[in-house]
């Protein structure tokens, strides 16, 4: 059994430490030796755990204390792990800003956070002295970069009493991708981490001793709790879809890796990679794709590329993570044939602990969970969600908050996912697109996933975009389809579709563009608002 102590999450790396202490925790890439083999800096979770008690220690020294908010700009793999327990263990507030957001959404969520310490790379740092504005409430600072480890190595070595909060205590503030909308910082209790982390294993079966190739840095944070081995990836995290595949490929195949999760172009890469040079990895046990929905087509090309992997496709957001979640094998033999026809994306059963309902779409906030009209099955509204991981507030945003949450008649938070969907007659939950992003023509509205997954099947089409041109509620609905490469659908084509669908009957203008705008996170969420402003222009 699992001390419980506290609510503290950085129990979990001190259990490890205990159950596994010469397993390897991280894995971080150092470059390559002559036969081309990647050489990796590894520490093992005694080490890692010994090594964040120090760092620990050395920013209590430094006057980072409890409830401190910290600015967290380093590197992914052991700086980031490492320095991440050491402020959990202190109590301290990890504050994680996607670097891929660019500057001025970077500097406005630092301004609202207010940071009371910057612990950073010395870019980080430079940054820091010239928006002095941004960074005023920043009193200790800590660079990280070459050095770092003697710094905090001359720390002391005894055991650093950790923190023991209550569960609702603030933990870390992580930011939203700002898909339609500008960043949020979403306020994680020690309590909703904890929660994820026994979903997230329970969920898809994961073991100590298993290897993970996280291509989501902020997600090798769960993984010192699950005891999976971490192996740093060779990418840039500010722009995950330029990543080598081939780099990726050989890390899976070099270390063992039984785990990955990463975003489905991310995934249609390395499956695409993997094809051409005709190889197979029977190694991986499990893959997980999120961040946009999965094509079913993506699912049959990764089939005989890691045949002996379960594919998962969670559904969640930042603020309340997992909601649901559906397997690859699901998805061919039970929703690929309503998606293409129209039904939107399903994203399977609720996960334990996590309740779904449907509600009328509605602008504007609901105070109150009993003024809210719910829908019966198979009808689309707005998707709402609660359970044990789901936050209760955003950062210094209070209207956000307001429209963001709901409170049933016993104090229990809802949260309003912002997207539309619907449960079927068997309560499997479907997606069906973003509320925001939704065409309101004369005739009604059309949702995103359910028009898309339409063209999504017409050979040729990589991916496609339903917008709206000219004003709500008489927008004039259009489809941009982004080809495959080296294809050229036609027009013609195109349209001979949408005519044979009653859902797409009304969209009779087609444009095509080469790549489509998308969130930073991922960079698989198509910004469908501005493809829109593109094409209203022409």
């Amino acid at each position: 059994m699992e001390a419980r102590e506290s609510a503290n999450v950085a129990r979990f790396l001190a259990l490890r430490a205990q159950e596994q202490p010469g397993t390897c925790a991280v894995m971080a890439p150092r470059g390559r030796d002559s036969s081309g083999r990647i050489l990796y800096e590894r520490l093992t979770f005694a080490e890692l755990h010994s090594q964040s008690d120090q760092l620990a220690h050395a920013m209590a020294g430094k006057g980072i204390s409890r409830g401190m908010r910290v600015l967290l700009m380093v590197r992914p793999g052991s700086d980031l792990i490492r320095t991440c327990f050491a402020l959990f263990k202190v109590g301290a507030v990890p504050v994680v800003i996607d670097p891929g957001m660019g500057l001025k959404h970077f500097l406005k969520c630092v301004e609202r956070t207010r940071p009371e310490a910057l612990v950073g790379i010395p870019l980080a740092q430079f940054l820091g002295r010239v928006f002095r504005r941004s960074f005023a409430g920043v009193k200790h600072r800590v660079r990280v970069g070459r050095g770092f480890a003697n710094w905090y190595g001359r720390a002391s070595r005894e055991a650093f009493p950790i923190d023991e909060p209550g569960p609702d205590q603030l933990a870390a503030i992580l930011f939203t991708s700002g898909s339609t909308g500008p960043p949020k910082g979403v306020c994680y209790g020690h309590g909703q981490f904890d929660a994820q982390v026994r979903v997230i294993r329970e969920t898809f079966g994961i073991e100590p001793g298993e290897v993970d190739l996280p291509m989501l840095p902020v997600f090798a944070l769960f993984n010192p709790a699950l005891g999976m081995t971490t192996v740093v990836p060779e990418i840039n995290p500010g722009k995950p879809a330029t990543a080598d595949p081939e780099k990726l490929l050989q890390a899976i195949e070099q270390c063992g890796v039984t785990n990955s999760f990463g975003s489905p172009v991310l995934w249609r890469k390395l499956g695409r990679h993997a094809a051409r040079t005709g190889r197979s990895f029977p190694g991986l046990r499990r893959i997980l794709m999120a961040g946009a929905p999965v094509p079913p087509s993506l699912v049959r090309m990764l089939q005989p590329v890691f045949p002996e992997a379960r594919l998962w496709s969670p559904y969640g957001a930042t603020e309340c993570l997992p909601v649901s979640c559906i397997d690859g094998q699901t998805i061919l033999e039970k929703s690929s044939a309503l998606t293409v026809n129209g039904a939107g994306t399903c994203v399977g059963f609720p996960v334990a602990g996590v309740r779904v309902r449907i509600i009328a779409i509605k602008e504007g906030p609901i105070r109150e969970l009993e003024t809210a009209v719910g829908l019966p099955a198979g009808e689309i509204g707005e998707i709402i969600a609660t359970g044990p991981s789901v936050t209760k507030s955003y950062d210094a945003l209070p209207d956000a908050t307001r429209k963001a949450k709901i409170r049933d008649g016993d104090g229990t938070i809802w949260h309003r996912m912002g997207d539309a969907g619907y449960l079927d007659e068997d309560d499997r939950l479907w997606f069906c697109g973003r509320i925001a992003e939704r065409v309101l023509t004369r005739e009604g509205p059309l949702y995103t996933d359910c028009c898309e997954g339409i063209f999504n099947d017409l050979p040729g089409v990589r991916r496609s975009a339903l917008i709206g041109l000219g004003e709500r509620p008489a927008q004039e609905p259009a489809i941009v389809i982004e080809p495959e490469p080296g294809e050229s659908p036609t027009e013609q084509e195109v349209l001979k579709v949408a005519a044979a669908h009653a859902l797409t009957r009304n969209i009779r203008k087609v444009f095509f563009s080469p790549g489509f705008p998308v969130d930073v996170r991922h960079n698989a969420k198509i910004h469908r608002l501005t493809l829109a402003q593109q094409f209203d222009k022409r």
